[in-house]
């Protein structure tokens, strides 16, 4: 393999003008940071207890005694005449 020194000046170390080469310019290397935001959402739920009351009337029968009392009025005529 031959090396043409001519058709690659400007990209091979030259020591014979300043000392100094110019750079060379590598593939740029990248870091990906992956970065988590978190957030509370508050969501309202509605939750409804249902009170259902239930009057339950049980009827008994309690015995209430009373008495009456009557007064019949009888005539009685001695002559024999009614």
């Amino acid at each position: 393999m031959v090396f043409d020194e001519s058709s690659n000046m400007d990209t091979m170390p030259n020591n014979n003008q300043t000392g100094c080469c110019t750079p060379v310019y590598e593939v740029p290397e990248e870091k990906v940071c992956h970065r988590y935001f978190c957030y509370e959402v508050p969501h309202v739920k509605r939750c409804n207890t249902r009170i259902i009351n239930h009057h339950v009337y049980r009827h008994t029968t309690v015995p209430c005694y009373t008495t009456c009392e009557e007064n019949v009025c009888e005539n009685v005529f001695d002559n024999g005449c009614h």
